[in-house]
């Protein structure tokens, strides 16, 4: 059942991603070779700590950690380790909040130093197609046709899209109805209706489509051992039209990235 929210709850969600989107901010100024992902892991807890919330995936469906993880050939649900991160990874950090009684999720996936430009377009695309999808979330569509628009970009890549992982609606839990497939046939599915929230995430792999899960019961890879991208937005349903409650904004802060990409689903550009 979906669960639409009033705007008094949107505000408080937003105040949830955003804090998810300032924690992404901090891990992208930290993020660098030598730098181990478990070391990310324990910033990230403390950060959220001190913004008084809590680490939204520690402790749920038994997760041991603060963030997800995922290198290069992961998909998603990587665990943190002691492994350093070396120059030419690509990571997928996947995190959440649980603030005011509500859950922020939403994922970006770094590059660190020179990555191969196959690696480098797939990351692009894996973007774009986030942003594509966002575009069909709005009054009068369905479920399907976000991951339609995402399958068509992405494949006409010949990226292969991640059958076993989708998005999902967001609110006083991680995971909420409707499920929200990255492929799909247009005009099938569940009706967006106002208030509803929901997170949209693109999972692309490089090569094949199929996936595996590592003996850790968490850490999911690419069949082919290809690399994978992950891009993810916590996005509301305003006046019928996206609303973005995230913002890769503080990520591009730290990075020195110039970029508007988010000004279409915006009532207005954040100040950060």
């Amino acid at each position: 059942m979906i669960i639409p929210k009033t705007k008094e709850e949107i505000e408080l969600m937003r105040e949830s991603a955003l804090l998810v989107s300032k924690t992404l901010g901090m891990i992208a100024s930290e993020l660098k070779p030598g730098v181990t992902t478990l070391q990310l892991d324990k910033l990230a807890e403390a950060f959220i700590r001190d913004h008084h919330a809590v680490p939204g995936f520690l402790g749920l469906y038994g997760c041991p950690s603060t963030l997800l993880t995922s290198v290069n050939e992961q998909v998603v649900h990587g665990l943190p380790t002691n492994r350093p991160i070396e120059e030419g990874d690509v990571i997928s950090v996947d995190c959440g909040v649980l603030k005011n009684e509500f859950y922020g999720d939403h994922a970006y996936t770094f590059s660190v130093g020179e990555i191969p430009k196959e690696t480098a377009q797939l990351l692009e695309v894996t973007k774009k197609s986030l942003y594509i999808g966002i575009a069909e979330f709005r009054a009068g569509n369905r479920v399907e046709d976000v991951g339609n628009a995402i399958q068509k970009y992405t494949e006409s890549f010949g990226y292969g899209v991640v059958r076993e992982l989708v998005g999902h609606g967001l609110g006083r839990k991680m995971h909420e109805d409707p499920e929200m497939p990255n492929y799909g046939k247009r005009g099938r599915g569940k009706l967006f209706v106002e208030g509803m929230v929901v997170a949209i995430e693109p999972m692309i792999n490089l090569g094949t489509k199929n996936v595996k899960t590592l003996k850790d019961g968490w850490t999911i890879v690419t069949a082919d051992k290809k690399p994978s991208a992950h891009f993810e937005h916590n996005v509301a349903l305003v006046d019928g039209k996206p609303e973005l409650l995230s913002t890769f904004g503080y990520i591009y802060e730290a990075l020195g990235i110039q970029s508007d990409e988010e000004n279409s689903f915006r009532k207005q550009v954040l100040s950060l």
